[in-house]
């Protein structure tokens, strides 16, 4: 039999239609703290090489949309394939796939990331949700160029948060700088120094503790900062709610000498900063009760409503083999979560810029001073609610809507009211 020639291209149209028709389609909710979804991506692209009957649309998103959007479509019973989460990863965690059935080896996840499924799973689960991507720890950077500029000495180890702020201070007013410092807009990110200043939110029954004098310590100093002028305002003022809002832009751009925020922080300093300036890691300035950073992550988890988990294990499977985890850890510049990648060591981070090996260092060494209310945040159930509550009613206070003690107060009813709805 013969064809035509429009015939043939006809055919081959239907054999492509087919083809694609065959494909199953996993969608990843993916959001980027500096240049991971760009490595992300190339690893993805190479899995579907692999598995030309797979498809994975990457859907790059901000932190916010994981943060407020996505559990909204999980309780509907909707959402993507797979997911990476970091505040909503315990809170949310009713709603992920138990890999355990689907997945290759359940024995090599249990011995590369079984430490850490608390994280990520409801309280007395046995549940295999997903892996972390990384571990984080919040900490400070200081723009060394300012200081060196500005003739202040970086305050050294062991100095305080007065002693930073002081430091930073000096800077600002000799470099004519709108503001000393910036901490990003997030109750996660006060409560390592919370922490340093002696907070508990945990009480002896596993619910939340009332907001304590250690707390309110580190709250009236942060609020005393903002109002003298010190504290970049609009990081936290400009916003309602729980909104979040990173002040790395702020440290990129060298408006401020002294940056709290984190671990994840520092493939996006390097990238976008360059050579503009010379800038370290200073890990966590010290309170009365210590010098307290707080660890975390982010976790990539498979969503229970998925129509494919046996192809969404074979990616979770892919992404979670060790040396794709080594190449976006030396790739990405995170502190890895991989207890393989970890014990064999030896990772060759992939970066020109002599600012981040001794950056990376320090966070490494800070990992150690943690203290143990922030060891026990990222597993703690309730952790959410009490950042929420922080962060809602401290922008008040700054804001002069309120005052501290009705801010304590609010704070108190806040948490209540989401461990109420809870119940409901």
């Amino acid at each position: 039999m013969k064809f035509t020639k429009t015939a043939l291209a006809a055919l081959a149209v239907a054999g492509l239609g087919t083809m694609a028709a065959a494909q199953t389609e996993i969608r990843v909710m993916w959001y980027s703290d500096g240049v991971e979804g760009e490595v992300m991506q190339d690893l993805l692209s190479r899995f579907e090489e692999m598995h030309p009957d797979i498809h994975v649309v990457l859907d790059n998103v901000a932190y916010q949309v994981t943060q407020e959007q996505l559990p909204v479509l999980l309780e509907s019973g909707q959402g993507p394939d797979i997911a990476r989460v970091a505040g909503v990863l315990k809170s949310a965690s009713e709603h992920w796939l138990d890999l355990r059935p689907y997945v290759a080896d359940a024995d090599y996840w249990d011995a590369n990331f079984g430490n850490r499924y608390d994280w990520m799973r409801p309280d007395g689960s046995d549940k295999m949700p997903g892996f972390m991507t990384q571990l984080t720890l919040t900490g400070g950077f200081a723009n060394k160029t300012l200081f060196d500029q500005a003739g202040v000495p970086l305050p050294g180890e062991g100095a305080t948060w007065d002693d930073w702020i002081a430091a930073s201070k000096a800077v600002m007013e000799s470099q004519g700088l709108p503001a000393a410092f910036a901490i990003d807009r997030s109750g996660h990110r006060i409560s390592g120094p919370n922490a340093s200043y002696g907070a508990n939110y945990i009480a002896a029954d596993g619910m939340p503790a009332p907001v304590d004098d250690g707390t309110m310590d580190f709250v009236a100093r942060l609020v005393d900062w903002t109002n003298e002028g010190l504290m970049l305002p609009e990081v936290w003022v400009s916003a309602a709610g729980t909104t979040y809002r990173a002040a790395a832009d702020d440290f990129i751009n060298a408006q401020i000498p002294f940056y709290y925020s984190g671990s994840w922080q520092v493939a996006n300093l390097s990238t976008k900063i360059g050579d503009a300036f010379d800038w370290v890691a200073t890990g966590s300035p010290c309170g009365t009760a210590g010098c307290s950073g707080l660890a975390g992550g982010a976790g990539l988890v498979a969503i229970k409503y998925t129509q494919h988990p046996e192809e969404v294990a074979m990616v979770m499977d892919y992404l979670a083999s060790e040396p794709v985890l080594r190449e976006f850890t030396e790739r990405t510049l995170f502190l890895p979560a991989h207890n393989g990648v970890v014990a064999a060591g030896g990772l060759n981070f992939q970066s020109d810029d002599p600012n981040v090996p001794p950056a990376l260092a320090k966070f490494v060494a800070a990992s150690g001073e943690t203290l143990p209310l922030a060891d026990a945040l990222p597993a703690w159930k309730w952790s959410n609610a009490y950042y929420g509550a922080l962060v809602t009613r401290v922008s008040q206070v700054m804001a002069g809507e309120i005052s501290l003690d009705e801010a304590r107060t609010l704070m108190d009813q806040d948490i209540a009211d989401q461990v109420a709805a809870a119940a409901q």
